[in-house]
């Protein structure tokens, strides 16, 4: 598949659908390696990634129903056992967060933080490109800091997102895309004012 039809056909895997193998080794690696090719303008590296694999997943587990329990007190064993199952959907989970600058004058934080979630797309179209199978996911815990400290993240990093991966049970079956042009204006210019 070439570079264009990948973007073009990009799919997400739901977690639960996805199984081992998980990207290890030279995968991880390159996947990685693709997250840290996105723009990044004033070469920043305003992103950090935790990878949570094997028993790690179930600990993630138990901080989710920890920070569930506290945004929550009146949630049922149900919920906080939904939320424990969670991490453990796929084989691998990589929390990808941006470490944002607020003081930086030249770079502002939407930028650093935009910079933050291409890595992530970048990761997502990477794995996708190996042969894996991902989904970007969010959700109250990835804005939860009981979650970004869990993670060991400083305390002003904000997780974009969980890229869940493993390997598809089954091919995602193609997605309509809607027509670009809906989203597109062409600009010629300002408008004529009237004078004051």
């Amino acid at each position: 598949m070439d570079a264009l039809e990948l973007l073009q056909n990009r799919r997400s895997v739901a977690a639960d659908q996805l199984d081992e193998p998980a990207p290890a080794g030279a995968d991880l690696d390159a996947i990685l390696r693709a997250g840290v090719a996105a723009p990044d303008h004033d070469a920043l590296r305003p992103w950090r990634f935790v990878i949570i694999r094997g028993q790690a997943r179930a600990s993630l587990g138990e901080v989710f129903a920890r920070a569930r329990l506290a945004r929550a007190p009146d949630s049922d064993a149900a919920a906080l056992e939904k939320q424990r199952a969670k991490p453990s959907r796929a084989p691998l989970v990589l929390a990808v967060a941006a470490s944002v600058d607020p003081d930086n004058v030249r770079v502002p934080a939407i930028e650093q933080s935009l910079s933050a979630g291409a890595t992530l797309n970048q990761m997502q179209l990477a794995a996708n490109a190996l042969g894996y199978g991902a989904i970007w996911l969010t959700g109250p815990n990835a804005h939860d800091g009981q979650v970004t400290e869990a993670l060991g993240l400083d305390f002003d990093d904000r997780i974009v997102g969980f890229l869940y991966l493993g390997t598809p049970r089954a091919c995602p079956p193609p997605k309509e895309r809607p027509d670009p042009y809906r989203f597109v204006t062409e600009w010629n210019g300002p408008r004529e004012y009237e004078s004051l």
